[in-house]
């Protein structure tokens, strides 16, 4: 009989135990989780943040999940430390667990450099958790001046739950535009100018340098007073466990295709892992829920002794603010041909290279985005299928009637 570890709570360990229980119904299985709340979907903090979603129907699972699963859930803890060679998992009080597998789902954490001053501000928040997410609810008010740092996702998503709460939103970010890890000069401008037309200010290309109090600096010399201050520079995954015993790491937890680390029966999934991207055809952290639950699962079933792999992940973000939604996928690798439409706040472009889709963006777009996902995972030749009308509409009329059958089923 084994008996399984998980260390994390979020996306990647449910899915880890739905994959364990898939194959082993019986064995122990504990999970470590450093917040006190069941498993629970954060992208809908800032909902919540809005007033549109409760903390009590955020759960990603039903109230007896853990329960007919058979999990041990130790809430409130966090693990210290892993004796490879004992199989044991030390937790911050000093106790410890065996283990046979163990899954490493730590998520990540939010990265703030060094900051002059940033001791002196008394109201500064990150915006991950749910107890961020409380804390920030219950500091702000009507005449609050919020100020953020960083224009990426999670900044952007903070403002969007607070911009009907708050006197005024200004966000800054030393890159030259927002969500510049996702978008294109284009695209992005698109996006920030629907955040503007619900009051929020930009400062990009700059960001806060120090800090007096209620007051930023920035690194240009132009000066923001605020209120409240939240952080959203950047995440970090969350790999010394792994790091500290000699595992190996870049910017995440190193994994194969079956989920495994260099650590004999430690497997890792979800935001702390670093595994293979189809997309760009060597591994790379993919910090997006979709690809969390299919690396939980398949961790699960192969510490289980089952037979899964994953080769066909892809940088997959689906986004929206105010109604204006945004679909990308895949790279647009160098050298890549850009095929373009546009139309009143829309934009569409499709990325192919070596006779292959490589990625897309989909602005303000209604589209069937996951006929493209596909293309990208299975890395179908174009010229097997139309892919002129492809450029124009994402349709199952341009496959042919044997792909349509064996890839959707039902009549052609």
């Amino acid at each position: 009989m084994e008996n399984y570890v998980i260390i994390g709570n979020g996306t990647a360990a449910v899915s880890c135990i739905e994959g364990i229980r898939s194959v082993d119904a019986g064995s122990p299985l504990t999970v470590i989780s450093a917040e006190k709340y069941p498993a629970y979907c954060r992208p809908l903090i800032s909902y919540a943040l809005e007033g549109k979603a409760k903390p009590g129907n955020m759960d990603q699972r039903p109230a007896d999940f853990y329960e007919k699963n058979g999990c041990e859930v130790l809430y409130g803890k966090k693990a210290a430390g892993i004796d490879p060679e004992k199989k044991t998992v030390t937790l911050e009080d000093g106790s410890s667990l065996p283990y046979t597998k163990l899954c490493v789902a730590a998520g990540s954490s939010p990265f703030v450099p060094p900051m002059t001053g940033l001791d002196t501000v008394e109201k500064k928040f990150s915006f991950m958790t749910m107890d961020d997410m409380l804390a920030l609810d219950a500091a702000v008010t009507e005449d609050s001046r919020v100020l953020i740092v960083g224009a990426g996702l999670i900044g952007l998503k903070c403002a969007e739950g607070l911009a009907d709460r708050v006197r005024s939103i200004t966000v800054c970010d030393l890159a030259p535009r927002v969500l510049s890890s996702i978008l294109d000069e284009e695209s992005a401008a698109l996006m920030q100018a629907k955040l503007e037309e619900h009051g929020m200010s930009f400062l990009l290309g700059d960001t806060a340098d120090r800090f007096e109090r209620d007051r930023a600096v920035m690194k240009s010399g132009k000066t923001v007073g605020f209120d409240v201050l939240v952080l959203a520079v950047g995440v970090r995954a969350n790999t010394s466990l792994i790091r500290d015993i000699g595992g190996r790491v870049n910017r995440g937890i190193v994994v194969d295709t079956h989920m495994r680390t260099s650590i004999p029966d430690i497997y890792a999934a979800g935001d702390c892992a670093e595994g293979y991207d189809a997309s760009l055809g060597a591994n790379r952290v993919l910090a997006i829920l979709p690809n969390a639950r299919f690396q939980g699962e398949c961790a699960g079933i192969n510490m289980a002794g089952g037979e899964r792999t994953i080769d066909n992940a892809v940088p997959l973000n689906a986004i929206g603010f105010f109604g204006l939604h945004c679909l990308t996928a895949g790279t647009a690798p160098e050298g890549c041909e850009v095929h373009e439409e546009r139309g009143p706040g829309k934009i569409k472009k499709l990325y192919t290279k070596d006779g292959v889709l490589k990625g897309f963006a989909l602005i303000g777009c209604e589209e069937r985005a996951g006929i493209y996902t596909s293309l990208i995972r299975e890395k179908i030749p174009l010229d097997t299928l139309d892919f002129e009308l492809l450029k124009h509409a994402a349709t199952t009329a341009a496959f042919s009637g044997k792909e349509r059958r064996r890839k959707f089923g039902g009549a052609v």
